[in-house]
């Protein structure tokens, strides 16, 4: 079997001051606010104090901190989410509806969401990132599967956001406006204008046949942490109804391991009966290649805008990864071969 590909772990994030910045504070008020949380959590359980162990940061203002509870034999994770810039109850309502499904999401246990504060089942530190490799994959993604199938087809979508017309058009927008125009000065115009709306056009109409279904947004080996009770679901809070297709490619892309070409169609055909049993085999993998052509598209500009506007310069550096995502699948299709040969010039590539 061709190996697999893998890139250096990314180091975890911090807030920069920029975000800072942003929240409406600074780093002295973030210290407050840590004092706060602390506070605020030692009331509710009911303690004179409590110490706070930072667990990580993220390219969102949240932040999380492990407790762990004198004699009380278990930890917790204290979620600080400012309620300025993040609103907390999407969070909640969707953990709601994960565990309704009978999916691993974290308990609530505590939530003020005037405050910003929320105490959370602590599914430690295990996360699929570290465990998936090309010996473990067999083992792990079957498991994976089944909790994609769940959430397609046990949650609760209903009155969530719709990942509409509108919404995959503006994040396709993302690699023209942030990746092209702004990192590398190439605009689009005339005739490569109407292949990039043409290719947009495709890949939405794609994405809008396919059964609407809940749709975790960002569901990777990043977000997945291995619990006694199978894989812990996190960072959720984004999710909406959408493609059936996305939540897998969001997998199968992933930002630390290429998988070759042929496992990534043996898994695509594999999980189709869980998912679109009433979409044909080939048809799916059409699905799934349109599906991460989009996703694909908005990573690359994501991590284009987090440089220019946020001040965050890791992610530039994971963008040759999906950017050859993109050069993979593109040429698979002869409707996107013009679109293929613009990306492949030297003033577009990475």
């Amino acid at each position: 079997m061709e190996p697999i590909s893998a890139i250096p772990r990314r180091p975890r994030i911090g807030h920069n001051a920029r975000m800072i910045e942003a929240a409406g504070g600074t780093p002295e008020t973030q210290q407050h606010r840590q004092e706060a949380a602390a506070a605020w959590a030692a009331a509710e359980l009911g303690l004179a104090r409590l110490a706070l162990e930072p667990v990580s940061g993220d390219a969102s203002f949240r932040r999380y901190f492990r407790i762990r509870e004198p004699g009380a034999g278990r930890s917790l994770i204290l979620m600080d989410a400012p309620p300025r810039v993040e609103s907390s109850r999407p969070f909640a309502d969707i953990a709601a509806r994960l565990r309704a499904a009978g999916l691993n999401a974290p308990e609530i246990l505590r939530f003020d969401f005037e405050q910003g504060f929320g105490l959370l089942e602590d599914f430690g530190d295990t996360l699929y990132r570290d465990l998936l490799d090309e010996d473990t994959v067999d083992q792990l993604f079957p498991g994976l599967f089944t909790v994609l199938a769940g959430m397609a087809r046990r949650v609760d979508a209903s009155n969530l956001p719709a990942y509409d017309e509108r919404v995959l058009q503006a994040e396709l927008d993302l690699f023209t406006d942030w990746y092209l125009q702004r990192h590398r000065q190439y605009p689009l115009d005339g005739s490569a204008a109407a292949l990039w709306a043409d290719l947009c056009g495709k890949l939405v109409e794609s994405a809008m046949r396919q059964p609407q279904v809940f749709v975790h947004k960002d569901f990777h080996s990043c977000n997945l942490l291995q619990t006694p009770r199978g894989p812990g679901i996190i960072d959720f809070q984004d999710g909406l109804k959408g493609p059936v297709s996305y939540d897998l490619v969001s997998l199968l892309w992933d930002r630390y391991l290429a998988w070759p070409r042929d496992r990534l169609e043996d898994w695509m055909r594999a999980v189709r009966p869980q998912l679109a049993p009433d979409i044909g085999a080939d048809e799916w993998i059409r699905c799934c290649d349109w599906m991460g052509l989009q996703r694909n598209l908005k990573i690359v500009g994501i991590f284009a805008r987090l440089k220019y506007r946020d001040d965050k310069q890791g992610y530039v550096e994971m963008i040759p990864r999906f950017y050859q995502y993109l050069l993979d699948v593109l040429p698979r299709y002869p409707e996107f071969d013009a679109f293929h040969r613009l990306l492949e010039q030297a003033e577009c590539a990475p």
